[in-house]
């Protein structure tokens, strides 16, 4: 009941998951220590880049914490932590702007973000239920409590690959952004390229999870149609 298929492949996504939690902390910790040459903190280059791209109404916010930084489509404001806000760290500035990716992205309707918060409500709902539902369905064998478990779950993973493309864009677009206004130049792309690309991984390696934790789900329901 407990050993499936894909729990060895849920297990490594697992692994890899932790892997890119320690690897992005790791990456920024390097890279905050390295200052850029254009002087600019994580605030100023965001209030610059938002300047730029005809976003001067969204504030940039200062908020309590470590890597809480954030975009907020319902308050049309850019959030940066206590790590970011005030250092002119490659590390700090790359996560900066690339929060402004995303302002900017709302700013173009980028149709991923555009779907991504329109599944937003529905996941909120489902996440707090769905585990219940598949909790009940299997110790219980009520397979229609199991399908509709796997269905709100579905939403859940929906939302993790759709987040993908939105996280690698704005990040894509911070990088070109740094790069064409001159707020890190020559050596300091490679450093800024490699703490985008550390934040990402996450995202991949939470999506994987999902979707094979899904694939186990359905796996279960299937076998159990045909007992």
């Amino acid at each position: 009941m407990f050993f499936t298929p894909f729990t060895i492949l849920i297990l490594a996504a697992f692994g890899l998951s932790l892997w890119a939690s320690f690897r992005v902390k790791g990456t920024f910790k390097k890279y905050d220590d390295v200052a850029i040459s254009s002087g600019m903190t994580g605030a100023e280059a965001a209030r610059r880049l938002l300047d730029a791209n005809g976003l001067s109404h969204i504030p940039v916010q200062h908020v309590p914490g470590n890597l809480t930084d954030h975009y907020d489509p319902l308050a049309k404001a850019v959030r940066l932590s206590d790590a970011v806000y005030g250092s002119n760290s490659v590390a700090a500035v790359s996560v900066a702007c690339h929060e402004v990716g995303h302002a900017i992205q709302d700013k173009v309707q980028y149709p991923m973000l555009v779907a991504r918060h329109r599944i937003f409500p529905v996941v909120n709902f489902s996440s707090g239920i769905a585990p219940l539902l598949l909790l009940g369905g299997f110790f219980f064998k009520i397979q229609g409590l199991l399908l509709l478990g796997i269905i709100l779950f579905s939403a859940a993973v929906l939302f993790q690959v759709v987040t993908l493309p939105v996280e690698f864009n704005a990040s894509s677009r911070a990088k070109d952004l740094m790069i064409k206004m001159g707020i890190i130049r020559n050596n300091e792309e490679r450093g800024a390229s490699r703490v985008l690309g550390a934040a990402a991984l996450t995202y991949v390696a939470a999506a994987l999870m999902s979707v094979l934790q899904l694939a186990e789900y359905l796996w279960i329901f299937t076998n159990r149609q045909e007992d």
